[in-house]
């Protein structure tokens, strides 16, 4: 998670959800060691994500693929054989190492309310937290009312998706799986923090 902190505030994930099984699909496609940009084109040939715009696929497919970059051989195989719980973690994983902001907020947000039962979860806590960060990062500060819109309810469905937040919006506790758990052990265990009460989940608090 240092590395991270040092990483630029990319805001580039407004284009969508998760993209569960767009992700899977392009997933399958890569083999470890192939160059991502050659899985993208084949996936944008094969039609992987099927609209009616080929900008709107190619686009969709590049931020697809910048999340799955992020993860190791061993968690894109069990995406690919992984049941709907395990993929969704896996893609969330994904995008908190992608996106720093999201990777702040899962930690300094979802993680700290979730710690002190404080499970309901607002636009105004999303509203709050930028605020907050805009004040060390320009990037941030410059953004239109009309961007902060779609970020936040793209954030909110992303949570959604990926099991960390209920469809009323109440923080979840993780119940991630042992294969989930010993890629995130294996890798950074520092990112079990992404989900809420995981490191509780793995017996790593007190």
């Amino acid at each position: 998670m240092d590395g991270l902190q040092e990483q630029p505030y990319l805001m580039s994930f407004g284009t969508g959800g998760l993209y569960i099984n767009e992700s899977v699909d392009i997933a399958r496609l890569h083999d470890d060691g192939d160059d991502w940009d050659a899985t993208a084109l084949r996936a944008q040939e094969r039609g992987v994500f099927p609209v009616r715009k080929a900008s709107s696929a190619r686009r969709t497919v590049r931020e697809i693929v910048n999340r799955l970059k992020h993860l190791s051989p061993e968690g894109l195989a069990l995406l690919v054989d992984g049941n709907r719980s395990e993929q969704a973690a896996l893609l969330w994983l994904a995008t908190c190492r992608t996106y720093r902001f999201i990777s702040e907020f899962a930690v300094e947000v979802l993680g700290d309310r979730f710690l002190s039962l404080r499970t309901g979860l607002s636009y105004s806590d999303f509203d709050a937290f930028l605020s907050a960060k805009e004040e060390w990062s320009p990037k941030l500060a410059a953004l239109s009312a009309s961007t902060r819109a779609k970020l936040r309810a793209v954030l909110f469905r992303l949570m959604r998706e990926a099991e960390i937040l209920s469809q009323d919006d109440r923080i979840l506790g993780a119940m991630l799986s042992p294969r989930v758990l010993a890629i995130i052990d294996a890798e950074n265990p520092e990112e079990l923090r992404y989900f809420p009460g995981a490191e509780r989940q793995a017996g790593r608090t007190g």
